[in-house]
C-alpha cells in the first residue's frame, strides 16, 4: 500500500510523463517548421496541426510543478533555486514560442514571420534540451549540502557531457515523436517528407539512447538498488523502439506515433523507478539526498491534495481528450480542417 508521500511522488511522474508525452510532438512540430518545412505555407500547415492542443499540453509542466510546489516543497525549493539559470530560459522559451504562434500570422510580411519562425524553432528545441538536462543532472547526483541547498556551478555541475548527451537525446526524440505526430496530421508530399525523416532519425535516435543509458550505468548508482525492475522497463523500451521502426517503415503512422510515445513514457517512468525514494540526489554525502519523506508536506495537506486531485482530475482528463476527438481531423494545404 502506497503511502501519500510515495502516490504523490507517482502523481508528479505520471504529470511529467503526460507533458512529455503530449508537450513533446508540440516540440517536435515546432523544430519541424526549421527543418522539415520548405516554405511559408507548409510552415503554416504545420503550427495548425497542433494549434488546438499546443496551450492545453503545456499545462501538464504547470502541474506537475505545482504538485511539486504543494506535496514536496523541499523538493520544489531546491530544485527551482539551484536550477535558476536553466528553468528561466525554458520559462522564456516556452513564452516566446507561445507568443510566435499567436502573432505570426498578424502581419503579411515575410520578415515579420521568419522572425516568429526562427522564435518557434528557438522556443521549441530549448525545452526539451534543458528539461533533459536537468533531468540527467537530478539522477547524477549535485551538490546538496545539509540544509537542503543545491551550489551548483553552471559548467561542470549543470551542463555536463552526461547532461548534454541526456539533453540531447530528449530533442532527437521529441523531434521524431512531433514528425510521426504529423503523418497523423498532415497530408501529401508534406506527410510523406516527414514519414522519411522521422524513419531517417531513427538510427541516430537509438545511438543516443544507448549511449545515455549506457552513461547512467556507469555515472549513476541507479541501477544498483532497482537494477531488475530497471532492466525489464529498459527491455520493453527496446521493444517499443524496434516496433516505432518497422511501424513507420510500413506506413502505420498511428502505432508508429504510439511506439514513439511508449518510448518517453518508459524513458521517464527509468528516470523515475531510478530516482525513488529519493528526489534529488546529492553528490555531497547521501546522508543530503532528498527524499519522498524528507522533503514532503505534512500528512493533513497530502490528505487533502489527494481528495482535490482525484475530485478534479477526471473533468481535466475528459476536457482534453474531448479536445483531441474533435480536432482530429487532418490539415490540408490551405491550413484548415479537412473533412
Amino acid at each position: 500500500m502506497l503511502s501519500l508521500n510515495e502516490l504523490w511522488f507517482v502523481l508528479v511522474a505520471v504529470l511529467f510523463t503526460g507533458f512529455f508525452f503530449l508537450e513533446g510532438f508540440d516540440f517536435g512540430i515546432g523544430m519541424a517548421t526549421g527543418v522539415l518545412a520548405k516554405n511559408d505555407t507548409e510552415r503554416r500547415v504545420l503550427i495548425n496541426s497542433i494549434g488546438p492542443f499546443w496551450d492545453a499540453n503545456e499545462v501538464w509542466l504547470l502541474t506537475a510543478g505545482g504538485a511539486m510546489f504543494a506535496a514536496f516543497p523541499n523538493w520544489y525549493a531546491t530544485l527551482f533555486s539551484g536550477f535558476y539559470t536553466p528553468l528561466v530560459l525554458l520559462l522564456l522559451a516556452l513564452i516566446g514560442r507561445g507568443v510566435a504562434f499567436e502573432y505570426r500570422g498578424k502581419v503579411e510580411k515575410a520578415s515579420w514571420k521568419k522572425t516568429w519562425d526562427i522564435v518557434i524553432l528557438i522556443g521549441s528545441l530549448l525545452p526539451p534540451l534543458l528539461l533533459g538536462v536537468v533531468f540527467a543532472d537530478l539522477i547524477q547526483g549535485l551538490p546538496i549540502d545539509r540544509a537542503m541547498e543545491m551550489k551548483a556551478s553552471f559548467f561542470g555541475d549543470i551542463v555536463n557531457f552526461y547532461s548534454v548527451v541526456g539533453g540531447s537525446t530528449m530533442v532527437v526524440l521529441c523531434l521524431v515523436h512531433g514528425l510521426l505526430f504529423a503523418t497523423l496530421r498532415v497530408t501529401g508530399d508534406l506527410q510523406q517528407r516527414a514519414r522519411r525523416m522521422a524513419r531517417s532519425l531513427m538510427v541516430p535516435l537509438a545511438v543516443l539512447v544507448v549511449a545515455f543509458f549506457t552513461l547512467t550505468y556507469f555515472n549513476t548508482g541507479i541501477f544498483e538498488a532497482r537494477g531488475g525492475i530497471l532492466i525489464a522497463v529498459l527491455a520493453a523500451l527496446a521493444v517499443a523502439f524496434a516496433l516505432a521502426v518497422v511501424f513507420s517503415g510500413k506506413k502505420k503512422d498511428g502505432w508508429a506515433f504510439g511506439m514513439t510515445g511508449a518510448v518517453i513514457a518508459l524513458a521517464i517512468a527509468t528516470f523515475f523507478i531510478g530516482l525513488f525514494p529519493n528526489v534529488m540526489i546529492s553528490s555531497i554525502d547521501a546522508a543530503f539526498n532528498l527524499t519522498v519523506d524528507n522533503a514532503a508536506s505534512g500528512h493533513y495537506s497530502l490528505k487533502v491534495m489527494t481528495i482535490v486531485a482525484l475530485s478534479l482530475l477526471p473533468f481535466v482528463l475528459g476536457y482534453q481528450i474531448w479536445s483531441y476527438f474533435v480536432f482530429h481531423k487532418r490539415v490540408h494545404e490551405k491550413g484548415h480542417l479537412e473533412y
